[in-house]
C-alpha cells in the first residue's frame, strides 16, 4: 500500500469509527434514558426507537434522488452531521417526551441517509471493494464498542447513581460533540463528487422496484417475508435490553452490551465456515433459533446467581445478526445476479430496517405497557414474547424454505 492509498485507508476508517460511535452514544441507553428522565411510557419509547425505521424510509429518497444527483458525498455528509449535532445538543435540552419526539424524529431523518453516504464514500475510493471493505467497516463495530465503554467505564453514566440524577442525559452532549467532530473531518475527505446523470439511479431502483420479478421465486419470495417478520423480535432487543439490564442492576450494563458487537466480529470471521459446512438453509436457521435462545435466556437470567444467562444472551448478539442478516446478504446476492444486484439488497433493507423494525418498535412498546408485577415477573413476560414470536418464524421458515447455496460455485439452487 503506498502513502496516498494509505492516508485514504485511515481517513475511511476513521470515518466508519466516529459514525458508529455517534450511533452507540446514546442509541444503547436511549430506553433507559426515556423511561427514567422523561417517565415515557412503553408505547412512547417504541415510537421513538420506530423514527430509526422512518429514517430508513426516507433515506433512499434522500441519497438516491438529491445527494447522489446534485453534490459531492462528503459535503453532503458533513451538512446532515452538523444538523445532526444541533439536534443531539436539543435532545440533550428536551424535559419532556413531546418536545424530544419532534426532535428525535428530525435527528434520524438526517443520521440514516448517512449511513448509506459512508458506504457510498467508501466504495468509490477503493480499488478492491471486497478485500478492503470490510476492513474499513469493522472500524465503524469498534467504534460503537468504545463508545459503550465510556459509557460505562469513562463517565459511568448507566451507574445506579447516574441513571438517578439524570446523567444518561450527558449522551446526547456526547453525540453532539462527536456529530460535530465528523462534520469538520468529512469536509477533509477524499473528494467524491455527484455521480454522472447517465448512470444516476431512477427511483424504482433506489427502492428495488426494478427486481420485483424475483418474487416470482417462491423461495425469495418466502426469504423477504421471513426477513420481515424475523426483524419484529430483533426490535425487542433494541428497544428494552439497556433498561431491562439496568433495572435489574446490572452494573455497567451499556460496556457489558458491547459484548455483542465483540462477537459480532468474531462470528463474521466463522461465516464462510458454516456457509460452506452447512449451506445457507441451516445457516440462516441458526440465526433465527439464536434469537429464540437469547431471548429465553433475558427471561429466565438474573443480576445474581443467573448473571451468566445474561451475558451469554449478549454475546449471541454476533450469532443473531451475522448468520441471519449478513448471510441474507450473500443469498441475496446470489439469487439477485448481476442487474438486481443493487436494487435488492436496497429493497430488502428497505423491508427489514423500515418496515420489520418499526413493526417491531411498535409491538415492544404495546409489549411493555400490557405486562405489570414485579420487575422479574415483567421482564421475563415481556421476553417470552420475541422469543415465541421467533420460534414461529424459524419452525416456518424450516419446513417452507427449499434453496441451498452451494458454496463451492456460489449459486443457488432448489431442493
Amino acid at each position: 500500500m503506498d502513502t496516498t492509498a494509505r492516508k485514504v485507508y485511515l481517513k475511511l476508517s476513521a470515518m466508519m469509527f466516529l459514525q458508529f460511535f455517534i450511533w452507540g452514544s446514546w442509541f444503547v441507553t436511549l430506553g433507559a434514558y426515556l423511561g427514567g428522565a422523561l417517565t415515557a411510557n412503553g408505547m412512547q419509547i417504541g415510537a421513538a426507537f420506530s423514527t430509526q425505521s422512518w429514517g430508513a424510509i426516507i433515506a433512499p429518497f434522500f441519497i438516491g434522488l438529491v445527494a447522489d444527483r446534485y453534490f459531492s458525498a462528503q459535503k453532503v455528509l458533513a451538512a446532515l452531521h452538523l444538523s445532526g449535532a444541533i439536534l443531539m445538543y436539543w435532545l440533550y435540552r428536551a424535559t419532556a417526551f413531546i418536545d424530544f419526539y419532534p426532535v428525535l424524529l428530525l435527528y434520524m431523518v438526517c443520521y440514516m441517509p448517512t449511513l448509506a453516504l459512508v458506504n457510498s464514500i467508501s466504495f468509490r475510493q477503493l480499488t478492491d471493494t471486497a478485500g478492503q471493505f470490510s476492513k474499513i467497516r469493522v472500524w465503524g463495530t469498534v467504534g460503537w464498542i468504545a463508545a459503550g465503554l465510556a459509557i460505562s467505564y469513562v463517565f459511568s453514566w448507566d451507574s445506579a447513581a447516574g441513571v438517578a440524577s439524570g446523567a444518561l442525559r450527558n449522551t446526547f452532549l456526547l453525540g453532539a460533540a462527536s456529530s460535530l467532530l465528523l462534520s469538520v473531518f468529512s469536509l477533509f475527505l477524499p473528494p467524491t463528487p455527484p455521480v454522472p446523470s447517465g448512470t444516476a439511479k431512477s427511483l424504482g431502483e433506489m427502492l428495488g422496484l426494478d427486481a420485483i420479478g424475483l418474487f416470482k421465486d417462491w423461495n425469495f419470495a418466502l426469504f423477504f417475508v421471513l426477513s420481515i417478520l424475523i426483524c419484529i423480535p430483533l426490535a425487542f432487543y433494541y428497544q428494552h435490553a439497556s433498561p431491562f439490564l439496568l433495572e435489574l442492576g446490572v452494573e455497567n450494563a451499556t460496556g457489558k452490551m458491547t459484548l455483542g458487537q465483540v462477537s459480532e466480529v468474531g462470528f463474521m470471521l466463522l461465516l464462510p465456515f458454516f456457509l460452506g459446512r452447512f449451506g445457507i438453509k441451516f445457516t440462516l436457521l441458526i440465526g433465527m433459533l439464536a434469537w429464540v435462545v437469547r431471548y429465553l435466556l433475558f427471561a429466565f437470567g438474573d443480576a445474581d446467581g443467573r448473571l451468566a444467562m445474561l451475558i451469554l444472551g449478549i454475546a449471541l448478539h454476533g450469532v443473531c445478526y451475522d448468520f441471519f442478516f449478513v448471510a441474507g446478504q450473500i443469498y441475496t446476492d446470489s439469487k439477485a445476479g448481476e442487474h438486481h444486484r443493487s436494487s435488492v439488497q436496497g429493497l430488502i433493507t428497505l423491508a427489514t430496517y423500515g418496515v420489520g423494525m418499526l413493526i417491531g418498535f411498535i409491538l415492544a412498546g404495546y409489549v411493555a405497557d400490557h405486562y405489570g408485577g414485579d420487575t422479574l415477573q415483567k421482564w421475563q413476560s415481556i421476553w417470552l414474547f420475541p422469543a415465541l414470536f421467533a420460534t414461529g418464524v424459524s419452525v416456518l421458515f424450516l419446513l417452507a424454505f427449499k434453496d441451498r447455496l452451494q458454496a463451492d460455485r456460489g449459486v443457488v439452487v432448489s431442493q
